[in-house]
């Protein structure tokens, strides 16, 4: 039996759709469809049912789907291991990131490890969106929060700060705000992820005295949103406002001294990076040594001397 004939099912099966199915594999329509023909015969059962409009997989398709996802993943992870016994780190890693921390951090790394590891490919997809691990074919997401969903496998990177700031330039024109409140005459960039826009800031005062409310939370507003992560960095960086960010997204605008962080004498709640599995099959030796290079670099970044 093909194993390209089994890849081709399941990515019909995936995406409904022959035609598409060939697309993704680079081969014709008719071919496709030949290839499904032939594994059918070899099954002796029907695997799709066919029509003008639409094409729908059968109980047999189903249950087969489900052996030959299994099939796949484990002769993938084999060809892995038998590289990795020869001193080498193969197979694919099919990975998303979000598309600050993937632009501006992951992709030198990514280039660092496949240099070290010719073997090993990478399929990345970058977007802020969370990644549905079936439907997307991912294997690994690299994400802020703790994954809330308990099946998943997940390590922890590095706890992460987030921080107020902006360009000089911005606050050369518009002043330097002290405190939470003032951030109300300000513009605050601000980031969308489906219809939440996050536009409640909180903050702790350091080296509060007990008299003092240790927590502000301010409604900000903007007339700039985007549920692109790296835009609204961007717009930082081009003295449009103030926005909330990651450190780890700002740190190499932090260290060119092209934005600065404000109000220093309170804290945002923090937050922290984690590598995602949707189960233990997909953490390969490929994954473990991507988790490990990811930590060192991190590690590197934020327990160097804080850069503000």
């Amino acid at each position: 039996m093909n194993t390209s004939d089994l890849e081709l099912f399941i990515r019909t099966a995936d995406c409904g759709s022959i035609t598409a199915a060939a697309g993704l594999l680079d081969t014709s329509p008719a071919a496709a469809s030949a290839a499904l023909k032939r594994l059918e015969k070899q099954l002796g059962v029907e695997l799709f049912i066919r029509s003008t409009r639409q094409l729908r997989i059968t109980a047999e398709g189903e249950r087969f789907l489900l052996h030959c996802r299994q099939a796949i993943e484990s002769l993938e992870y084999a060809k892995a291991s038998l590289v990795e016994m020869q001193g080498e780190i193969a197979g694919e890693i099919r990975m998303s990131v979000s598309s600050d921390l993937g632009r501006n951090m992951i992709l030198p790394l990514l280039d660092e490890v496949m240099d070290d590891n010719p073997a090993l490919s990478v399929q990345l997809s970058l977007g802020d969106s969370l990644a549905d691990f079936y439907m997307d074919r991912v294997d690994v997401a690299l994400r802020y929060g703790q994954p809330e969903d308990s099946s998943m496998v997940a390590f922890q990177l590095i706890d992460v700060d987030r921080i107020a700031c902006a360009s000089p330039e911005y606050l050369e024109r518009h002043g330097m705000p002290q405190t939470p409140e003032e951030l109300l005459q300000h513009n605050c960039l601000l980031y969308r992820l489906g219809d939440q826009i996050f536009n409640q800031w909180e903050f702790t005062k350091e080296g509060a005295e007990n008299s003092e409310p240790l927590t502000k939370k301010v409604k900000v507003s903007s007339n700039r949103i985007c549920n692109d992560g790296d835009i609204v960095r961007r717009w930082v960086v081009s003295a449009k406002g103030i926005a909330l960010k990651s450190r780890l997204d700002m740190f190499a605008d932090l260290k060119a001294g092209r934005v600065v962080e404000v109000m220093l004498g309170f804290r945002a709640k923090p937050t922290s990076l984690w590598l995602i599995c949707p189960s233990r099959k997909q953490v390969t030796p490929a994954v473990l040594l991507l988790r490990d290079r990811l930590r060192e670099k991190f590690k590197h970044l934020l327990e160097s001397e804080p850069v503000r």
